[in-house]
């Protein structure tokens, strides 16, 4: 069982990649627990889709030997993303390759969620734990909750987040604001009550571009969509307006004064909303760096967070889960967590750089042309779909 022989582990953060670790470490023997803030595992609706990779998501979920129960939930209608401008014009369709070096199925977070959570021993998630704050006790980490309840671990790995409270105890190195956010939504009953936008995006994902603006939609099996709409801001009075927003009329008015130019095709998404969620942009400097601590160490978005513009952050925090699990479960606790952050240093580097190039390039004033080029390039189409297609 290497390093983590007779240890208690303790995970903060019940998310894809948290659960993975912690089935990862059971499969090798190891005594873990998971605290998660939320209440229960159904206490809030999951986002959007995500699509896992070959090389990082999936290798991870053939690891803990649950790839099968991946195929048997994953979403098959969600293999093609549709590009289009700020009017609705079809731009571009990009298949989902599902074959080779391309492979990236798409599964909604909460089946996922669940394919982990069952796959864990009972009693291996605490809920309702919200992590206040964490300190070394001795040679051990201790753990403060919202509401009073403590736990000590011997080793204690952070899941929890952009907001880790655990990255405290690591480095005072701080995720930093990108200049854009979201703002995202829910449509129920989409097909009734945005039928022209659910006939445009035909089932699958969409994404539309224009005047350093985004909007990013996406079907969920409920028949909801999920909606969120980026712009680059400094906060202030977007987000103050937007939380002010507290009907139909007083939503479609911000989306006319922080959308200018858009058609009006748009404004159904924030007619119809029933919630809008405020999200800021973050990102970890690149070439972040701290020396490793004998048994304290952060994986996914609490180690690396970026913009979701390379598709990275869930299968970089199940890839995370898997190298960390393998040093763990082989080396001495100090040398696992040294080894393993080395690895994670070297490969968000190249990654995070990459991942702003992107953003960059979605909020510039020509995203359309560089966007659709960047796809075109990816599945070697030369024609644009006539609008017919839809």
């Amino acid at each position: 069982m290497g390093a983590v022989q007779g240890k208690k582990i303790a995970i903060v953060g019940g998310g894809p990649g948290g659960l993975t670790l912690a089935r990862l470490l059971q499969q090798g023997g190891a005594q873990v627990v998971v605290y998660e803030r939320d209440q229960s595992r159904s206490a809030r609706v999951q986002g959007s889709a995500l699509d896992l990779h070959e090389d990082s998501g999936l290798a991870a979920l053939e690891a803990a030997g649950l790839i099968d129960a991946f195929w048997v939930n994953h979403r098959p209608d969600l293999e093609r993303l549709r590009l289009t401008d700020a009017n609705g014009t079809i731009l571009h369709d990009h298949a989902r390759k599902m074959s080779g070096d391309e492979k990236r199925p798409e599964i909604e977070r909460g089946p996922l969620r669940d394919i982990l959570l069952d796959s864990l021993r009972p009693g291996t998630v605490q809920w309702d734990c919200k992590l206040e704050s964490a300190k070394m006790q001795g040679e051990q980490v201790l753990l403060r909750f919202a509401g009073g309840k403590t736990a000590e671990a011997d080793i204690a790995i952070g899941s929890d987040g952009a907001n880790s409270r655990l990255r405290e105890l690591v480095t005072p190195i701080r995720p930093e604001y990108v200049g854009v956010s979201l703002v995202e939504g829910l449509v129920p009953a989409a097909r009734q009550t945005i039928p022209e936008l659910w006939n445009l995006l035909g089932g699958a994902a969409l994404i539309a571009l224009g005047g350093e603006r985004t909007i990013g939609m996406g079907t969920k099996p409920d028949g909801s969509v999920l909606f969120y709409a980026g712009l680059k801001t400094n906060g202030g009075i977007a987000k103050e307006s937007l939380e002010e927003a507290n009907s139909a009329d007083l939503r479609v008015a911000w989306f006319h004064a922080h959308f200018k130019g858009w058609s009006e095709l748009w404004r159904q998404l924030f007619r119809e909303a029933v919630s809008m969620i405020w999200r800021p942009l973050l990102v970890c400097p690149s070439n972040q760096h701290w020396e490793p601590k004998p048994n304290v160490t952060l994986i996914g978005d609490a180690a690396h967070v970026m913009p979701p513009y390379a598709g990275e952050g869930v299968n970089m925090a199940m890839l995370d889960a898997l190298v960390l699990s393998k040093f763990l479960l082989g080396e001495k606790t100090s040398d696992a967590i040294a080894m393993y952050e080395a690895e994670m240093f070297a490969r968000m580097q190249s990654m995070t750089a990459d991942t702003m190039t992107n953003t960059e390039m979605f909020y510039a004033p020509d995203a359309s042309d560089r966007v659709v080029a960047l796809f075109r390039s990816f599945s070697g189409a030369e024609a644009i779909p006539p609008a017919s297609e839809a």
